[in-house]
C-alpha cells in the first residue's frame, strides 16, 4: 500500500488547466504542462489498495491500478510504467481521452472524491516517454504468418502491436491520409496533441508493423485481394455511420455531421489548410448532441471565433450527484463540464429540433426547436414551447449507428451483421468468415477508447491462436462483456 493514511490526509487535486482567454487562441492541450508531477505522488497515495479493487472491474483493460499507484507514490516511475504497459498499449491516449470508468468504480468514491486514477496514469506515461523508458519491443523471431488490420484507430493499433510482438508480419490499412483513425481526425488537438500518436506510430514501425495510408478496403483494394495476401484479417474500421436528423431543412448548406467538421480543424493544425473549408468564424453555431463529440465541436467553434455557441440535448439535464438508481460502482450519468464548456456557450436540455430555415441562397439561418418531456416513458413535445434560435453553422453530434456498409467491405467479405448493425463475432472475435476477425466499434458499436484497446488486445489473442495454434497474448474482455452501467 502506498500511504496508509493518504485517503484521510490528502484531498483530491486534478490537473490544472490554462486560462480560458489564453487557450482558446491556440490548439495546444488545455492543461498546464508539468502541473501534475508536483502533486501526483500524493494523489497516488490516496489509493487504499483495496482487498477487492473495483477499479479493475470499472476498467475493461483490467489495469493494475493499485500497483502503479503504489509505484507512483514512491516515485519509482520505471516500475510504474512497466505495470501500466502490462495491460494497456497506449496509456497516454486513455489518460487523456477516457472518461475514467475506473474512477466511478473506485472504492474511495463511496464516501469521498475518488482517486485521480486518470491523472496518475497520464503522469506515469509522460514521465516514461521523457526518461526514455518507452522502447520498441520487436519480436525475437518471426512466425512466417501474415495479418492485415483494417483501420488504425485505437482498436486496430492495439491489435496490430500485439500481433507484431507475437512474431507475425502485420500491415495496417487506413483509408485516411494519416494513421490514427479518430485519434487523428476525430479528437481535437486541444484534447490530445497528435505528437502522442506520432511517437507511438514510430515505436510500432520500429517493432516491425507496416502502415499503408490512403487505401480503403472495399474500394481501393477488394476483400478478395486482401484475403489472398494475408493469412488473417482484423477488421477495426469503427462505427462510422453517423446518426441522421431527418427534419425539414436538413439539406440546407451549413448543416454538417460532426465528423465532417472536426477533421478539418485537425488538418489545419497538420498544415494541410491555412483555414478550414468549414469554419465557425463569426457565425452562430448550434451543436446537436450533448456527448463528448458535441463538446469537441463546442471547443473547436470557440477556437474558430464563433459569434455564439449553443449545444442542444434531447435528454433532461443530468444531476450533479449519483441517482439512487445508479449506485456505486456503476458509471453514473452526471452533469459533466468539460474544458470546452468552461470556455463559454449555452447548453440547452430537453429540446428537440423540429426544422431548419434558410436564406434565399440555401444557407441555414435558424433552427426551430421544441421542449420535450417524458410522459408514460415516451418522449413527448410540450405544446406552446416552440421557438427559433439563430444558426449559421449546425453540427450533428448524435452518435453512430454502425459500421460503414456502403464501401463494400461488409458485402465483399460476406460478413454477417447482428441485430444492431454491427459485425457479428464469436467468443474469439472471429466473424462468420474463416480467418477474418473484428475488433472495436465495428463489432461492439459506438463505445469508449478504453474498450477499443481492450477489444484490439482480445481480438489479437484470437488471431494469434488461429495462426499459431495457441497464444500467450492476454484477452482482457469477451465480446459479450459490457460496461458497469445501469
Amino acid at each position: 500500500m502506498a500511504d496508509p493514511k493518504g485517503f484521510l490526509t490528502t484531498g483530491r487535486e486534478v490537473a490544472e488547466t490554462r486560462p480560458v482567454a489564453e487557450r482558446v487562441k491556440d490548439w495546444n492541450e488545455v492543461y498546464v504542462p508539468g502541473s501534475l508531477l508536483p502533486i501526483i505522488s500524493k494523489q497516488a497515495g490516496r489509493c487504499m489498495d483495496c482487498g477487492i479493487p473495483f477499479c479493475h472491474n470499472g476498467c475493461p483493460l483490467g489495469n493494475l491500478i493499485p500497483e502503479w499507484n503504489d509505484y507512483a507514490y514512491r516515485e519509482n516511475w520505471q516500475a510504474a510504467s512497466e505495470r501500466l504497459h502490462a495491460t494497456n498499449n497506449f496509456p497516454e491516449f486513455t489518460g487523456r481521452l477516457c472518461p475514467a470508468p475506473c474512477e466511478s468504480a473506485c472504492v474511495l468514491g463511496i464516501s469521498q472524491p475518488a482517486v485521480t486514477i486518470k491523472n496518475v496514469e497520464v503522469s506515469i506515461i509522460d514521465k516514461a516517454w521523457d526518461t526514455g523508458d518507452v522502447k520498441p519491443q520487436p519480436p525475437e523471431r518471426l512466425s512466417g504468418k501474415t495479418a492485415a488490420v483494417i483501420g488504425s484507430g485505437p482498436a486496430g493499433l492495439a491489435a496490430a502491436q500485439q500481433l507484431t510482438r507475437a512474431g507475425h508480419t502485420v500491415v495496417v490499412y487506413e483509408r485516411a491520409d494519416r494513421i490514427g483513425g479518430l485519434l487523428r481526425y476525430g479528437i481535437p488537438e486541444f484534447k490530445m496533441e497528435k505528437r502522442h500518436v506520432n511517437r507511438r506510430i514510430e515505436q510500432m514501425r520500429a517493432e516491425g508493423t507496416k502502415f499503408r495510408t490512403g487505401i480503403e478496403i472495399g474500394r481501393d483494394l477488394t476483400a478478395t485481394d486482401l484475403r489472398k495476401r494475408f493469412d488473417a484479417v482484423v477488421i477495426a474500421a469503427g462505427a462510422t455511420t453517423a446518426r441522421e436528423l431527418p427534419v425539414p431543412g436538413r439539406e440546407l448548406n451549413g448543416i454538417h455531421q460532426a465528423m465532417e467538421y472536426l477533421p478539418l480543424s485537425n488538418k489545419v493544425v497538420e498544415g494541410d489548410f491555412v483555414a478550414p473549408p468549414i469554419t465557425a468564424e463569426g457565425k452562430h453555431v448550434v451543436v446537436i448532441g450533448g456527448g463528448d463529440t458535441g463538446a469537441d465541436c463546442v471547443g473547436t467553434a470557440h477556437r474558430q471565433g464563433a459569434a455564439s455557441v449553443t449545444q442542444l440535448e434531447i435528454m433532461p439535464r443530468p444531476g450533479d450527484e449519483r441517482n439512487a438508481n445508479q449506485p456505486w460502482p456503476t458509471f453514473p450519468m452526471l452533469y459533466k463540464v468539460t474544458s470546452a464548456h468552461e470556455e463559454g456557450g449555452e447548453r440547452v436540455y430537453s429540446v428537440s429540433t423540429t426544422h431548419f430555415e434558410g436564406d434565399a441562397d440555401g444557407n441555414v439561418q435558424s433552427l426551430h426547436l421544441v421542449e420535450v418531456e417524458f410522459v408514460d416513458g415516451k418522449l413527448t413535445r410540450k405544446p406552446g414551447t416552440e421557438r427559433a434560435i439563430p444558426a449559421q453553422l449546425v453540427t450533428l453530434a448524435m452518435g453512430f449507428t454502425g459500421t460503414d456498409v456502403e464501401n463494400g467491405l461488409v458485402s465483399q467479405f460476406g460478413l454477417a451483421l447482428d441485430e444492431r448493425g454491427n459485425i457479428a463475432r464469436d467468443a474469439d472475435f472471429a466473424t462468420n468468415i474463416d480467418g477474418v476477425y473484428v475488433a472495436g466499434d465495428a463489432g461492439r458499436g459506438q463505445s469508449l477508447i478504453v474498450w477499443a484497446i481492450a477489444e484490439g488486445r482480445s481480438a489479437a489473442r484470437g488471431v494469434d491462436r488461429y495462426l499459431a495454434g495457441a497464444s500467450e497474448l492476454p484477452a482482457p474482455i469477451r465480446p459479450t462483456d459490457r460496461a458497469l452501467t445501469v
